[in-house]
């Protein structure tokens, strides 16, 4: 027998089995009793769309053993605002849910939609920083901190602070390097000022002295040159600080060779230029992807379409 049947608090509901497709299934999931039994339960209180503590109960005890489960996430939310629970208390059991399921994007939604009605952020940015000290990578945690920022404004509160800790533990954090583009540039209708172009293109160019062969900050400037209109050529100085055709041998970043690639190739009278540098990564510096080069190599010869 097992936990609900037993329970003089469930002796009210006849649960519901899982409909298999009858008695011989062709490919029946082989659940734990525990889990069959919960489920059963549920199926039954959501058919009567039951509102209530014991529901919401139930619903910890699914997610427990199966946190993916985003029917019960959904369940659960309708429970919590239909008899008013503490919210508060709902975002504290979720920290220690998040951190037992790193990987699990159902939390997030959930905690999303929690944080939302509680209408505050209070308390999250201590919470995120727990979590990145498990996984400051973790796309989740990053897309929840995204959509912080955005609904309760948080542009400048703290945010490059933040990321510019995280990129001084990990200057090749990817993750960081997306935020701190979303911070500084992904504001909607904004007009970013040209002293806070400057300093982002400091600050790349910075830590690609840290690190050359780190492709997060290389595409950060030339994102920034796409972003105000500058052309690529204003980075060939920079970039040739790490790479030449001139002196192949002394190539120390093959993202500088590649960025000089796609400047000279942009110049009518540096074609040569492209097609050493594209050789260069297709046969010495990065040839696991030489398909790849030899395909901007052919590019060369084909007639540029007008801007």
């Amino acid at each position: 027998m097992g936990t609900y049947s037993e329970s003089p608090d469930w002796a009210d509901v006849e649960p519901i089995p899982q409909n298999e497709g009858g008695p011989n299934p062709l490919a029946a999931i082989h659940y734990s009793e525990e889990y069959s039994e919960a489920m059963g339960y549920l199926r039954a209180v959501m058919a009567r769309n039951e509102m209530s503590r014991r529901a919401l109960a139930l619903t910890e005890d699914i997610i427990d053993m199966n946190p993916a489960h985003y029917t019960v996430w959904l369940y659960r939310a309708e429970i919590l605002f239909a008899i008013e629970a503490d919210l508060r208390q709902e975002l504290e059991w979720l920290n220690e849910t998040a951190l037992r399921h790193l990987k699990n994007y159902q939390i997030w939604n959930h905690r999303q939609t929690i944080v939302d009605r509680v209408g505050s952020a209070e308390g999250e940015a201590d919470f995120i920083a727990r979590m990145f000290e498990k996984d400051a990578k973790n796309y989740h945690v990053w897309s929840y901190r995204q959509w912080l920022v955005r609904r309760f404004d948080l542009w400048d509160q703290g945010e490059l602070r933040d990321v510019e800790i995280l990129l001084k533990h990990d200057i090749r954090n990817n993750s960081a390097w997306n935020h701190r583009w979303f911070v500084v540039f992904g504001k909607d209708n904004t007009t970013v000022a040209d002293d806070i172009v400057q300093r982002e293109i400091e600050f790349a160019e910075n830590a690609i002295r840290l690190a050359p062969q780190n492709q997060s900050p290389w595409n950060y400037l030339k994102g920034i040159a796409r972003r105000t209109g500058k052309p690529l050529s204003s980075l060939e100085e920079f970039a040739s600080e790490f790479a030449s055709v001139e002196e192949p041998k002394d190539v120390r970043s093959s993202h500088a060779l590649d960025l000089l690639a796609e400047i000279y190739s942009q110049e009518g009278n540096k074609k040569d230029d492209a097609v050493t540098a594209l050789d260069l990564l297709a046969k010495l510096y990065d040839p696991i992807r030489a398909n790849y080069w030899n395909y901007r190599k052919a590019l060369l010869d084909q007639p540029r379409s007008a801007a």
